[in-house]
């Protein structure tokens, strides 16, 4: 029998930082949709809190007492867990975290300017550098193998879009670029965050930034 790990992943020894209540803009969806692009040039500007805040709402935010998210998943599983490379966030040090989605606040895992790594681990795109932050998406493939077997490897990077498209309209709504990336070697990048690259894995990245 395989066993599911938990349905939320913590770092309960990591430095913890509280992200602001989301204050939405005011947008209309159908423009947000028209408007969407992939950018690939950002400005040196950083992303605020807030900015951040709503963007990870968007992608994993928990909208009901079930704990069901901003984005479909699978039976409910929620397999996907969020990372972020941050080079240029007002109040946040750069460095790697991991996104607490059951309380909504940022675990410190190492400060330091990754830039240079993430650019390398994805083939040399600049735009890893040129971001303010990268999301990057690992799937704890038990979370979902649990229930569906084989089936679940088809879910998850479903699971993965959805929310990368949450993003990429959060971030238009928000006048940011944005830009999904698909081509980087798994195992450097699991190696930056920590993750064994077998029950853990790193699927997708996205750069934001100020256009």
């Amino acid at each position: 029998m395989v066993v599911s790990p938990p349905l939320y992943k913590a770092y309960p020894h990591a430095q913890k930082i509280t992200l602001p209540a989301p204050d939405f803009p005011s947008s209309d969806l159908w423009k947000v949709i028209t408007r969407r692009r992939s950018y690939r040039h950002f400005t040196r500007n950083p992303l605020t809190l807030e900015e951040l805040a709503i963007l990870l709402w968007a992608g994993q935010g928990i909208t009901s007492p079930q704990g069901y998210r901003t984005a479909p998943s699978a039976g409910a599983l929620y397999p996907i867990e969020t990372y972020l490379v941050i080079n240029r966030v007002q109040d946040i040090p750069a460095g790697i975290y991991h996104f607490n989605v059951a309380n909504f606040f940022l675990e410190e895992l190492v400060k330091g300017d990754f830039s240079n790594a993430l650019t390398s681990a994805a083939l040399g795109q600049s735009v890893m550098k040129r971001a303010a932050v990268v999301f990057i998406w690992t799937a704890v493939i038990l979370r979902c193998m649990a229930k569906y077997r084989n089936r679940a490897i088809r879910y998850i990077f479903l699971d993965a879009g959805h929310i990368c498209q949450n993003i990429l309209l959060a971030a238009t709504a928000l006048n940011l670029g944005a830009c999904p990336v698909g081509a980087f070697f798994d195992e450097e990048i699991d190696k930056l965050l920590g993750v064994d690259s077998e029950s853990e894995m790193s699927i997708y990245l996205t750069a934001v930034g100020k256009i």
